[in-house]
């Protein structure tokens, strides 16, 4: 089984055991995080895409470990003007391991459903007569 998990403004495909580095989470080593945002989850028979997410879908994972991630450099110089700049940026991650992908709460998923087109499945109403038409407007 395998789930599209967003978190961090980033899209992850997650299995159970799968190691990610993440941007910081905000939970001590060692605690467990739900992540609701479930756009997708699938196993071997059905697959279910949520819009934008599945209903009481989420994926547990524990938290690894806080670190630094490499140090990034920038530098801008002007020649001739005497202008140089030099930055250096390392971003704060979180290693976490995912442990257990529920679908809908610990339900198993259902097999998908043979689609009917819109027209089939849309109730027939028959269409009211108007009684006057529309007034035209004349220009004077």
């Amino acid at each position: 089984m395998f789930a599209i998990v967003e978190t961090n403004g980033a899209q992850y495909k997650v299995t159970t055991g799968t190691i990610l580095e993440l941007n910081r989470i905000d939970a001590k080593d060692g605690k467990t995080v739900n992540f609701d945002k479930v756009l997708l989850i699938s196993d071997a028979t059905a697959t279910k895409i949520g819009t934008p997410y599945v209903k009481g879908a989420y994926a547990i994972a524990k938290i690894v470990s806080h670190q630094k991630g490499d140090k990034v450099r920038t530098f801008k110089m002007r020649s001739k003007d005497r202008y140089r700049r030099n930055k250096g940026h390392r971003q704060q991650l979180t290693t976490i391991e995912i442990t257990d992908i529920k679908a809908s709460g610990s339900e198993k998923l259902e097999p998908a459903k043979t689609q009917t087109s819109a027209k089939e499945s849309a109730p027939k109403t028959p269409k009211k007569a108007s009684a006057k038409p529309p007034e035209k407007k004349t220009a004077k």
